[in-house]
């Protein structure tokens, strides 16, 4: 992204779209104080979410036994539910469905190719469903320090090695197979990415005209095999990524606060919840709508206002499909493939 001398005033910037994520897939009931459990709860938690300022809802869903449930129908119902409470929030599912271990000291794993390609069969369908790009570590502990475990499930050595050992498969016979899918249904893919590699493999499938929409990315720093919390690599990252892209800086436990302060300041998105952090300060937990209500808080500081769901569901510019690659790559403000027999640096078409 491009920074003129006046890109960090609030009045230029897009409106602050915040994300929430509330149904923490990783916790089991009693880590946190506002997991939902049942399905009234779900639908309440993203009730409360909306209320508070978020805009775009990211989805799980857990069984009454509290673990993370692997059932379509499951997912149908709560969407055809928030679909009538929530109108107009995002309705972002997701793409790992459940990745929590089923016992003590069972594996925490994404589950196979062809799981996770139901989730675009999903009725009614969602607006997004997050899509991860190339096979990495997943080890969402490797940051998180005894203090932001204590008292949860995770504490305990066997959740906490199942964590450490994740890894998430996403090759392209997945990404390839997904993105078809996705796109043959009208959902918008959300690439969750983790290294500025991964951005890199995106922007080879715009060039080669196999993604043909707009560009919606988390900058996801949760260390471990994905980013972590150093400022230059998030600044980069968004130096990096298309001017015509949308882009949301998601981070784990007590980073979250700073690097989102950063993220508003630089005029990109948040993401909040306690699928990502339980706590405000060291030993004081915050539930995700007391999260949302503090990107608020910083956001208005600032002066830059916070996006309405018509407002968000416009930037992220839902619906919109592009004829190929080079309309995809005008659209999104980048610089046009090569043309046989041209040398040097590529310019913008005029």
């Amino acid at each position: 992204m491009h920074f003129h001398d006046d890109s960090l005033f609030p009045e230029n910037q897009e409106k602050l779209v915040i994300q929430a994520a509330p149904y923490g897939p990783e916790w089991l009931p009693g880590d946190a104080d506002d997991l939902p459990l049942t399905m009234d709860e779900h639908v309440q938690a993203a009730v409360d979410c909306h209320n508070a300022g978020a805009t775009v809802l990211h989805i799980h869903v857990r069984e009454l036994d509290g673990k993370g449930s692997k059932r379509m129908s499951m997912f149908n119902e709560l969407l055809g539910r928030l679909r009538e409470a929530v109108p107009d929030m995002v309705l972002q599912i997701g793409g790992s469905i459940s990745f929590a271990p089923e016992d003590e000291g069972s594996e925490a794993k994404w589950l196979s190719y062809d799981t996770r390609h139901l989730l675009a069969d999903l009725t009614p369908a969602p607006d997004q469903v997050t899509i991860a790009i190339n096979t990495s570590q997943m080890n969402i502990v490797e940051i998180m320090t005894d203090d932001d475990l204590e008292g949860t499930s995770i504490a305990k050595p066997e959740y906490y090695k199942a964590y450490r050992d994740m890894v998430v498969e996403a090759g392209p016979d997945f990404y390839l197979e997904h993105l078809k899918r996705l796109h043959a249904n009208g959902i918008q893919p959300h690439f969750q990415l983790a290294t500025l590699a991964q951005l890199e493999t995106v922007e080879r499938l715009v060039r080669a005209g196999i993604h043909t929409g707009p560009l919606v990315l988390n900058y996801v720093a949760i260390g471990g095999g994905f980013a972590g919390r150093h400022p230059a690599d998030l600044i980069e990252f968004v130096r990096r990524t298309p001017d015509g892209a949308v882009l949301t800086i998601e981070s784990s436990m007590r980073a979250v606060a700073p690097m989102n302060a950063i993220g508003i300041a630089l005029g990109v998105h948040v993401r909040v919840g306690n699928e990502d952090n339980l706590w405000r300060r060291k030993g004081e937990r915050m539930t995700t709508v007391e999260q949302v209500e503090q990107m608020v808080q910083i956001s208005e500081a600032l002066g830059r206002d916070i996006a309405t769901g018509a407002e968000a569901k416009k930037i992220y510019k839902l619906g919109e499909y592009y004829s190929g690659a080079d309309e995809t790559l005008a659209r999104l403000g980048m610089v046009p493939n090569r043309r046989p027999g041209r040398r040097g640096f590529m310019l913008r078409d005029v």
